[in-house]
């Protein structure tokens, strides 16, 4: 079955998608975009997603391509035609097509791409079993990382600098050694006494869809939770450390810039979280 994209109100095979040269999101990565979880059939924590796409929208005054209750159709059809049960769905949207000026045009649709692919979640789940390694880089970004911009530069540079280091993620840190998020997720850590630890998300990092139900979750079990930062010397020495996003759901972390975290295993309190997530989220049938 060929894989389908949504292109601007038409279904078309995925290796016929384009979009127009001037499309401002290519030229000045003018729009936003977001990444739901389909797992078992289900789009994992989809109104959170588009209440946080509706958060980005305005705040770069971009209209909604279409009414939410059809975004939300479109969705479920793209997963649908591509026959995702386990995997992602990818949805972008710009400030649209119009000559290359930096003001914003006169007259302009936004442009919207939904595409979606399969994943297999045992590759997850091994990589949980054995955790990640993460470096750390200075913080070089915008001031509002809080908008899910497509601009994705310097994530894309310190992702690839984790790669060549032999790591599968990087954490920005302030000039005051402070943690801020990771180039695709959130970051926490557990304490030597088991509180949970994660950045307040009112500034200065995203507000992660999968961070604020891991926060649901971890009420759930009761657990301990401390919304404030952490520097990389606590996280190096904390007794746990786990990174949170779609993709990755939580995942261990079990080595920063070369120092095991704890003994270097994948610990009990990100597993508990992981365990347990699907049983919290929201999930829409697909």
């Amino acid at each position: 079955m060929p894989r389908i994209a949504y292109v601007n109100g038409r279904y078309v095979r995925h290796a016929d998608a384009a979009v127009n040269v001037e499309d401002r999101g290519y030229q000045f990565a003018d729009g936003v975009y977001e990444v739901c979880e389909v797992a078992r059939g289900y789009i994992v924590d989809m109104k959170r997603h588009l209440d946080r796409l509706d958060r980005s929208l305005r705040a770069l005054s971009i209209a909604w391509p279409m009414h939410r209750r059809a975004f939300e159709l479109v969705l479920r059809e793209v997963v649908n035609r591509n026959g995702v049960l386990n995997g992602l769905v990818y949805l972008q949207v710009t400030r649209g097509v119009a000559p290359r000026d930096f003001l914003f045009p006169a007259q302009a649709a936004p442009a919207v791409v939904i595409t979606a692919r399969k994943v297999d979640p045992a590759i997850a789940a091994r990589r949980a079993e054995t955790g990640i390694k993460v470096i750390t880089v200075p913080e070089n970004r915008w001031d509002r990382v809080d908008i899910k911009s497509v601009g994705l530069l310097p994530n894309v540079l310190a992702k690839q600098a984790a790669k060549e280091a032999g790591a599968q993620e990087a954490w920005f840190v302030d000039t005051d050694g402070t943690v801020k998020e990771g180039g695709s997720s959130n970051a926490w850590i557990v304490t030597a006494d088991g509180r949970l630890v994660t950045r307040p998300a009112e500034h200065g990092i995203l507000r992660g869809i999968t961070r604020t139900t891991l926060l649901e979750v971890a009420a759930g079990l009761g657990l301990a939770v401390e919304e404030r930062g952490f520097t990389v010397a606590e996280a190096k020495a904390a007794r746990e450390a786990f990174i949170s996003s779609a993709t990755t759901i939580a995942m261990p972390v079990v080595e920063i810039d070369g120092s095991p975290i704890a003994n270097g295993h994948p610990g009990s309190m990100v597993l508990s979280l992981r365990a347990a997530f699907f049983d919290v989220a929201e999930k829409c049938q697909a």
